[in-house]
């Protein structure tokens, strides 16, 4: 993930650069069911509003969960599927909000009622993200049901009025990206404390709709967009937070921004996203999935590192002796073609591997969803 509002803060109020960032356990993202009420168009798990056999029961998640807070796991993001559908899901989130970790809902948004925002208030959650893929029809297509923007939304302002921190997340592509400048005047209209743009991904749906990912000249666009509304943001001193997903290149993108915005602080931003190190996949971040198996991230559920029933988290995630885990952690990555010859590898960290693994079957190939010209990575 890259902060944009923090980058951009460094802009503003200059703090001294330190070393590379080395939390004590990786960010988990934990599929907790695989079952929803929506077919989303770019959805990485496949779900669908049926049953999975094999999920982890709730006596298997709590003792999961010991081991994740032994390992000094910092964050659980609770997501599906629709993690609430899952009878156990309040309970799974007051037991990990009394381990002391940091505890998000993630949702689709449409099952966020008046019968239910009570005990979502109670599990008193850090973060709920709700994904919209535009405004009105559009979201409706995309997620495949008439009437999920009105839901979604309907459960936005439901967090929001209940004092959650809530925040939108939009997955663009061509046939959506017309609707981005519309979200991200709702988010502001609507007192909505975060929007976390995601670059489309080679996996799961996504994979299947690549022909349909926006064009490297719309995403610049997009990204120039992103950063100057979130400096009006800034300019205003309003503490509305920008982030992006799945596209590590947008560090490199927002130094570019910096030198044409503000040259004289171009080098200590130069020296902060060196701190911040770009992809994190099978280092910082990590998933668990429905049936238990681990994957350095969400977009890698074709490939397992082991499955929680069968070996503890903190015996997986450190061992290297699977080949993509060993070439994850190491530094730097052993990239190649245009990634290899990038100035700029220690900002982005060879971004996101499973595009190249999903074009070319080989995970060190260069990343095509690199949106940067020659010109700007050598």
């Amino acid at each position: 993930m890259f902060r944009i509002s923090q980058h951009q803060q460094e802009i503003i109020a200059p703090t001294p650069p330190g070393p590379r960032r080395q939390p004590p356990g990786p960010v988990v993202i934990w599929n907790l069911i695989r079952r929803c009420n929506l077919t989303c168009k770019h959805c990485y798990s496949i779900s669908a509003d049926t049953h999975f056999p094999g999920e982890l029961s709730t006596g298997e998640v709590y003792a999961v969960m010991d081991d994740l807070r032994a390992f000094q796991v910092p964050v659980l993001i609770l997501s599906g599927g629709e993690p609430l559908l899952r009878p156990d899901i309040f309970d799974i989130a007051k037991r990990a909000k009394g381990l002391g970790f940091y505890v998000a809902l993630s949702s689709n948004g449409t099952l966020i009622d008046a019968g239910n925002i009570g005990q979502i208030a109670e599990c008193d959650f850090d973060y709920v993200g709700v994904s919209l893929d535009g405004l009105g029809a559009t979201h409706d297509q995309f997620r495949r049901r008439d009437g999920a923007f009105a839901a979604s939304l309907s459960g936005i302002r439901l967090c929001r009025d209940h004092g959650l921190k809530i925040g939108v997340r939009y997955t663009m592509t061509q046939d959506n990206a017309h609707d981005l400048p519309g979200l991200l005047k709702l988010v502001a209209d609507e007192g909505i404390d975060r929007f976390y743009f995601s670059h489309l991904n080679y996996a799961g749906r996504g994979n299947k709709n690549r022909r349909d990912d926006a064009r490297h000249q719309l995403t610049r666009q997009a990204m120039d967009l992103l950063f100057d509304t979130c400096w009006d943001e800034q300019r205003r001193g309003r503490k509305k937070e920008f982030t992006t997903g799945n596209n590590d290149a947008d560090g490199v993108y927002f130094l570019h921004w910096t030198r044409r915005r503000f040259p004289e602080q171009a080098a200590h931003i130069a020296a902060k996203l060196r701190q911040w190190g770009g992809n994190a996949s099978g280092v910082n971040v990590a998933n668990i999935d429905n049936l238990g198996h681990v994957h350095p991230d969400t977009m890698w559920w074709r490939h397992s590192l082991g499955n929680v029933k069968e070996r503890p988290f903190s015996q997986i995630w450190p061992d290297t002796s699977d080949p993509l885990m060993a070439g994850l952690k190491a530094h730097p990555r052993a990239v190649k073609g245009r990634c290899g010859r990038c100035a700029w590898l220690s900002i982005c960290n060879g971004n996101t591997r499973v595009r190249a693994w999903q074009l070319t079957g080989d995970p060190w190939a260069e990343d095509p969803g690199c949106y940067l010209t020659d010109e700007e990575i050598l």
